[in-house]
């Protein structure tokens, strides 16, 4: 079978199948070769690769993963799109389609099942509506992925690779950088998608570092440090830390200046080393006054 990623392809595909988008299921798919071979590219996919995919729609990246990658487990919530799937896979044995919802499987246990532990790359056209959710799961799960080489909403990835002091800077900036080096892999405006969604997208690479680079004592107080530091934006980080709950004003006084931070500054102009710097420091009087 040829290349799914066209407009003509996958407007057979459709037909044939008689097959009705899904609003509330975020489908668009992708009809642009460049596209998939940038995210191919992005991916660094070898033979020795073990991939999740989620949301593969007809299987247009899919089928192109899978004749490069040593298996291929995609994961598609919909169930009228199964046999369409087991049709445009059918000459690919290093290809399992599992109906599940990503948010409720047991990724670990699916790795340990069905992608020999691992290690694993996430490789997808994310869903819209739940792109943050999968990327934190994978993330924050312990789950073993080296790579999150993502297609998302143009506005998430720009924040999940913005620098301090930009608009788009902000937790999930944070939150994401925090595991991974990121990279803009490749630009997809909304003509190259049928239906053709209301936003442009991204590809957005982001790669795990082996090794934590931040030296965090307590990553639930890093998380919540950050969160309350961009509650407010438009607050100074000694009001908006406020919202932490469990510091007086004076204590977290005490904390920036242990960490070295103006107490006039925004959260938006903090580094994610100073992110550490003053959460280890409201850790640290946290525990002392408990």
């Amino acid at each position: 079978m040829d290349r799914l990623s066209s407009h003509r392809a996958t407007k057979e595909v459709v037909n044939k199948h008689n097959f009705k988008f899904s609003k509330s299921l975020g489908q668009n798919f992708l009809i642009d070769d460049n596209v998939i071979d940038r995210i191919l590219e992005g991916a660094r996919l070898s033979e020795t690769d073990r991939i999740i995919e989620v949301g593969p729609g007809i299987g247009t990246l899919t089928r192109e993963m899978g004749k490069v990658a040593e298996n291929v487990v995609a994961i598609e919530i919909d169930k009228t799109l199964i046999p369409i799937l087991k049709e445009t896979l059918a000459d690919l044995d290093n290809v399992e389609v599992v109906n599940e919802d990503i948010l409720k499987v047991d990724v670990q246990g699916l790795i340990n099942e069905k992608l020999n532990g691992g290690p694993v790359k996430l490789v997808a056209n994310l869903p819209y509506y739940i792109t943050t959710p999968i990327v934190m799961k994978f993330l924050e799960e312990d789950i073993p992925v080296t790579d999150i080489v993502v297609m998302v909403q143009k506005e998430v990835a720009d924040r999940m690779n913005a620098k301090p002091n930009t608009k788009d800077y902000g937790a999930l900036s944070v939150a994401v950088q925090y595991y991974c080096d990121t990279e803009i892999v490749a630009k997809a405006p909304r003509h190259m998608f049928m239906p053709q969604p209301n936003v442009d997208s991204t590809v957005i690479g982001l790669h795990v570092r082996e090794e934590q680079i931040y030296h965090v004592d307590n990553e639930d107080i890093f998380f919540k440090t950050v969160k309350a530091s961009f509650g407010q934006r438009r607050k100074t980080l000694l009001n908006s830390l406020g919202g932490l709950g469990f510091l007086s004003k004076d204590q977290i006084k005490e904390a920036l200046k242990e960490a070295n931070i103006d107490e006039k500054r925004r959260g938006e102009t903090l580094s994610i080393e100073e992110f550490a710097s003053l959460s280890n420091a409201v850790n640290r009087i946290h525990n002392e006054n408990k």
